[in-house]
C-alpha cells in the first residue's frame, strides 16, 4: 500500500491522518467516499513534480484517520469543512488550490462559498452536487433500512461492496487487479463495516449541496475546471454541465475511458490536466 497520509494531528479532538509533500505553491486533494487519500496516490506525485506542495488528508471515519465510536458524532460534508479549516490552520496556509473528488465536492463547495477569499482555483472532479445522490441502488437500500448492511456477515458484506467498488471504474481488471482490495479493506472488517455505514453512508444526504444551489455562483469569483469521466454511473455527466452553466467561467473536460473514480482509471491525463490548470492560474 502506499499511503499518502502519513502524519496524525488532532483536530477538533479528533484524529486526522494527513500529509504533505512537495514544494511550491499550496494545493489540497479532498477525496470522497467510499475512499480515502489513498485515491490521490497516482495524482500527488505528478503535481510534486510540476512544483506544487500537496496536502492531502483523509476525512474524519475515513481511510486512516480516526473512526469515532461517538454516533452523534458528525461526519457529514458539513461538518468535514471545520477540519478542513483546521487542518489549513496547522499547515500554515491562507489561500490555496482546492481539488476535490465525490463528496469532497460537496466539501469544497461548502468552503469556496463560505470562505471564497481563500480559493487560488477549484478543481472538481467527479463531484457530488444539488440532490445529484445517493444513487439509486444506495437509495434503495436506505429506504429499506440499513440494518441488513450493518448486520451481513464480512463475507456477505464484502461480496456486496466488491461489486459496488467495482462499479466505480471504467477498467474493471486494472483496478481488481490492483487497488480493489485496498479500499475493501478500509470499508470491512469489525471496524470498517460499522464505520462505513455510521460516517459514510448515513451521511449521504443532499440537504448538504441544496442548501448551496442559488449560490453556486460564488464559485465563479476564482478559476473553476470541472473533470468528469463519460462513464460515470455514479455521477453522471449530466451533472457536470448542470456545474459547467451554473459556475460562471468554468472550464469542463470530459474524459473516455474513465468512470466515477476517473483518478484510478486514467491518474495520467488526470495530472496532467490538473497540473496544467493550477499552472495557468498561478
Amino acid at each position: 500500500m502506499n499511503h499518502i497520509a502519513t502524519d496524525n494531528i488532532l483536530i477538533n479532538g479528533t484524529r486526522i491522518a494527513h500529509g504533505v509533500h512537495g514544494t511550491g505553491e499550496p494545493v489540497v486533494l479532498v477525496h470522497g467516499t467510499p475512499s480515502s487519500s489513498y485515491i490521490w496516490r497516482n495524482i500527488m506525485p505528478s503535481l510534486v513534480n510540476a512544483g506544487f506542495k500537496v496536502h492531502v488528508f483523509d476525512l474524519l471515519g475515513y481511510g486512516l484517520s480516526e473512526r469515532p465510536w461517538n454516533p452523534k458524532t458528525d461526519t457529514s460534508m458539513t461538518a468535514q469543512v471545520p477540519i478542513l479549516e483546521g487542518l489549513l490552520d496547522h499547515w500554515g496556509l491562507d489561500s490555496i488550490h482546492l481539488v476535490a473528488h465525490d463528496i469532497g465536492g460537496g466539501v469544497a463547495q461548502r468552503f469556496g462559498i463560505q470562505s471564497p477569499e481563500r480559493l487560488r482555483t477549484l478543481t472538481m472532479i467527479d463531484v457530488v452536487s444539488y440532490d445529484s445522490y445517493p444513487s439509486k441502488r444506495t437509495r434503495q437500500q436506505m429506504d429499506a433500512g440499513l440494518e441488513a448492511l450493518i448486520e451481513a456477515s464480512d463475507a456477505q458484506h464484502k461480496a456486496h461492496f466488491r461489486e459496488w467498488l467495482l462499479s466505480t471504474v471504467y477498467n474493471k481488471q486494472k483496478f481488481s487487479d490492483g487497488a480493489l482490495d485496498t479500499y475493501l479493506d478500509f470499508i470491512s472488517g469489525p471496524v470498517g463495516q460499522a464505520s462505513l455505514i455510521q460516517h459514510q453512508v448515513r451521511h449521504y444526504d443532499p440537504k448538504h449541496t441544496m442548501e448551496l444551489a442559488d449560490r453556486m455562483h460564488i464559485l465563479g469569483n476564482v478559476p473553476v475546471k470541472l473533470i468528469w469521466g463519460a462513464e460515470d454511473g455514479w455521477q453522471v455527466t449530466d451533472w457536470a454541465h448542470k456545474l459547467n452553466a451554473a459556475i460562471p467561467g468554468s472550464e469542463l473536460d470530459i474524459l473516455k475511458g474513465c468512470g466515477h473514480f476517473s483518478p484510478e482509471d486514467q491518474p495520467e491525463k488526470i495530472s496532467k490536466i490538473i497540473a496544467a490548470f493550477l499552472k495557468e492560474n498561478s
